[in-house]
């Protein structure tokens, strides 16, 4: 592992260790439980185990590959991205990725929810990172995992950034369904106003100042 892959990879473990310790403290600031998975009506097994299999894989298998070598011989992901300039894309998209994420999650204080349930919902937090973006930490997470596959390319890697995605993808339309069922109108005039995942809407002719 050269030391811009090594860089990479620690900046994912300090992530993943920041994800961790951060929701316990705002569990603790929220005064109630924050892990949603396995609550609500709206089933959430698959993108839940696919956020595990994507985050102890991204944790794990950098470390087998370091270790060992990657198993897979002939990989021609290691070949397609090989190159320091490729090193140095990937690592600057992990540090802008965790920091996205970090941020965003900090910024959600005693709002911040891990899954989503009807009536568990904090209040809606519109300002900062959330004022361009409806979900700036899955945008920060997205962006980290996508900086350690350029960095460490393997099929494994892609396997985990894929999961990643697909989670999100999954993840982001169910807590859209909770939100709505559960804030109303103040959610859904939200949504009118930022977009899923950057930018914001202009305003409609009735909505104008």
């Amino acid at each position: 592992m050269t030391a811009m892959e090594a860089m990479s990879y620690l900046m994912v473990l300090v992530y993943v260790i920041s994800f961790l310790a951060m929701s316990a403290i705002l569990a603790k600031e929220a005064g109630r439980p924050i892990w949603l998975f396995g609550k609500g009506s709206d089933r959430q097994k698959v993108p839940a185990l696919l956020f595990r299999v994507a985050f102890a894989g991204s944790v794990l298998w950098p470390l087998v590959i370091a270790t060992l070598g990657d198993p897979i011989r002939g990989d021609p992901l290691a070949r397609w991205f090989d190159g320091p300039w490729y090193d140095l894309l990937g690592h600057l998209l992990c540090v802008i990725g965790a920091c996205i994420a970090i941020i965003s999650q900090r910024y959600m204080g005693a709002s911040w929810r891990i899954g989503a349930a009807e009536g568990e919902q904090g209040p809606i937090v519109d300002t900062g990172p959330f004022a361009i973006s409806r979900n700036p930490v899955f945008v920060g997470q997205a962006v980290l995992f996508t900086g350690l596959f350029i960095v460490l390319p393997n099929l494994m890697q892609a396997a985990f950034t894929l999961a990643l995605f697909v989670a999100i993808a999954l993840q982001v339309r169910i807590e859209e369904r909770v939100l709505a069922a559960s804030l109303g109108e103040p959610y859904l005039a939200y949504q009118r106003k930022v977009k899923r995942w950057i930018g914001t809407y202009p305003p409609r002719p009735d909505q104008a100042p």
